[in-house]
């Protein structure tokens, strides 16, 4: 299928609320899309296409009373789509470093995406920045990857929380995108996400990114 960029029913919040964008970075084929259309939706599908491009789905919710729009960007992690993903980091809030339990190679990819999001993102305080690591696919009987040593890679680049997460058993991935908004409301003035009016502009004035099957 070919489409654009997505975006939820009900994506818009009424009155006052906090636009939060956060970007999910990791291999190709580790999952990415999985937890973002569980979280918005609560739907698997285990017959999904690799991204192509960029896509982003919207989830209203409050956090410790705060009214929050989380825009949860998905990207392509074959390095063929890098020209495509990396203009969309700019405006992240917090980013999701994303490898699957079952493939060590993803693992030890988390310092590469890591680097490759501070290059391109051109945040202010690249110390402060909030990161969150997702051990995902814990639904798989065989992992290459102990959770000790995904805490220990964590505490090593900046104490990071790690979540392990299965979007097929919907395994803390509630959980994870919380834990993303309270980094992200924890390091920032939150008056800089504050939206007035009961709409909002969610393209501004983004290139749409095209998506499909592979």
């Amino acid at each position: 299928h070919v489409g654009i960029l997505r975006v939820a029913p009900g994506a818009v919040m009424s009155g006052k609320s906090l636009l939060l964008k956060v970007i999910l970075l990791g291999d190709g084929g580790v999952g990415k899309s999985s937890p973002m259309n569980r979280y918005v939706t609560d739907r698997f599908d285990s017959q999904s296409f690799h991204t192509i491009g960029v896509e982003f789905l919207n989830r209203d919710l409050e956090i410790d009373g705060r009214l929050v729009t989380l825009q949860i960007w998905d990207t392509a992690g074959q390095e063929r789509f890098k020209s495509l993903r990396t203009p969309f980091y700019r405006g992240a809030d917090c980013c999701l470093l994303t490898f699957a339990v079952d493939d060590l190679q993803s693992f030890q990819n988390l310092g590469c995406w890591k680097k490759e999001f501070m290059y391109y993102s051109d945040v202010r305080d690249p110390e402060s920045f909030p990161f969150v690591v997702l051990g995902n696919k814990v639904d798989k009987e065989e992992r290459e990857v102990g959770e000790d040593e995904a805490r220990a890679w964590c505490e090593e680049n900046g104490c990071c929380p790690y979540f392990e997460t299965s979007a097929k058993d919907d395994t803390n991935v509630g959980a994870t995108f919380e834990a993303a908004v309270r980094e992200v409301l924890a390091s920032e003035d939150p008056i800089d996400h504050t939206l007035l009016s009961s709409s909002i502009d969610l393209h501004g004035n983004r290139k749409v990114a095209r998506s499909s099957c592979c």
